[in-house]
């Protein structure tokens, strides 16, 4: 089964998705995308880490969550994956010292992905951002991003057998 949660920023959706997995049985694992590239980062990361205690496994991989799945597999009954607007940032905006990489790469990346939530044995909980209902962004990058992001999204909802969208804490259940 794969449940793709969506929603704003600070909307409740990733509390949500931990909250519907822990109430699955079996072996959870925690799929962390989230960098720490300072202070007040690697605190939230922390912060989430004991907040899950010892109820779940966790890997953080910034970009090939493909591979990582295929090295859960047959491991864990739960895999959350939090989420995929780090992860797309990740992928599009490397980091300073790293050339970024081409548009087959990306398409590489993310097509492995799919391949193996498709593959997975048991429940996937995969959590995103809604970005697309603001303004419009005012720089080449972030139009970049929004868009990338907003594509990503919908084939994530469409490979998904149930879709929730939060808004101010309260899910509604749109798939």
């Amino acid at each position: 089964m794969i449940i793709f949660v969506t929603g704003g920023a600070r909307s409740g959706k990733s509390d949500f998705a931990q909250d519907m997995a822990e109430k699955l049985k079996g072996k959870r694992l925690f799929l962390a995308t989230a960098q720490a590239f300072d202070e007040e980062m690697r605190h939230r990361i922390q912060e989430h880490r004991e907040d899950r205690g010892d109820r779940w496994d966790t890997v953080e991989e910034p970009i090939y969550l493909g591979r990582a799945l295929r090295a859960a597999a047959g491991s864990y009954n739960t895999i959350l994956v939090d989420c995929l607007t780090l992860w797309m940032s990740n992928i599009i905006i490397p980091p300073l010292e790293k050339k970024g990489f081409s548009d087959e790469k990306i398409s590489e990346i993310m097509d492995d992905f799919f391949l193996n939530i498709n593959k997975f044995d048991g429940t996937i909980i995969i959590v995103s951002n809604e970005v697309g209902m603001g303004i419009v962004p005012d720089n080449k990058l972030a139009r970049l991003y929004r868009d990338q992001l907003g594509f990503l999204n919908q084939k994530m909802a469409g490979a998904a057998d149930e879709v929730y969208a939060l808004l101010s804490g309260i899910h509604v259940r749109i798939k």
